[in-house]
């Protein structure tokens, strides 16, 4: 069939076989146009990219530089409290504390560990301490706990003025702290 197509119409009428060889030449052009356009769009993708990449490696150089002269983001030390036992991650847990009271000028009064509340199932331990303190440190104190390593959360917090103290700056408030962070368990 294709024989006879050939044989009545190409070679009979030189204009259809100029046609056709034409039609199939255009063809082959915007095949390969295409792909070339194709592969043009890969290259800018891939271009881009490669671009990103170098600003992100650059960025985490300039990050790890920062880091070398200005030191880690983060305060060192486990954000888990330490300890072979809960008991011993409840002492750590009471030295914290105190020792962050002590830092901003206030004076621990009593205190209670508290290891068996309603978190301690999820290794949550609790200390209720009573202390002593001027009015700005307070602040001082609730910062040092809360940004610190380990991670320390408030659970309650009572605050009252002393009865001898005047409405003064520096007033000496005594305060009621209770602070819960979770032992890392048994490793």
């Amino acid at each position: 069939m294709i024989k006879q197509f050939a044989d009545r119409y190409l070679l009979r009428n030189p204009a259809v076989a100029t046609g056709l060889y034409a039609c199939v030449v255009v063809a082959c052009l915007v095949a390969t146009w295409a792909a070339l356009a194709d592969l043009h769009g890969r290259h800018a993708a891939f271009a881009a990219a490669a671009e990103m990449l170098d600003q992100l490696e650059g960025r985490t150089q300039r990050l790890a530089a920062n880091l070398e002269t200005e030191g880690p983001t983060r305060p060192p030390g486990s954000p888990l409290l330490e300890g072979p036992t809960i008991t011993i991650a409840g002492a750590s847990l009471l030295q914290r504390v105190a020792t962050a009271i002590t830092r901003v000028g206030g004076q621990a009064v009593s205190s209670q560990v508290d290891l068996q509340g309603p978190q301690a199932k999820d290794g949550y331990v609790s200390v209720s301490i009573s202390c002593e303190l001027e009015q700005p440190a307070l602040q001082k104190l609730l910062y040092d706990l809360e940004a610190g390593m380990p991670f320390l959360f408030v659970d309650q917090l009572t605050v009252e003025a002393t009865t001898n103290a005047s409405a003064a700056v520096g007033t000496r408030l005594r305060v009621l702290l209770s602070v819960s962070g979770q032992w890392q368990g048994r490793q």
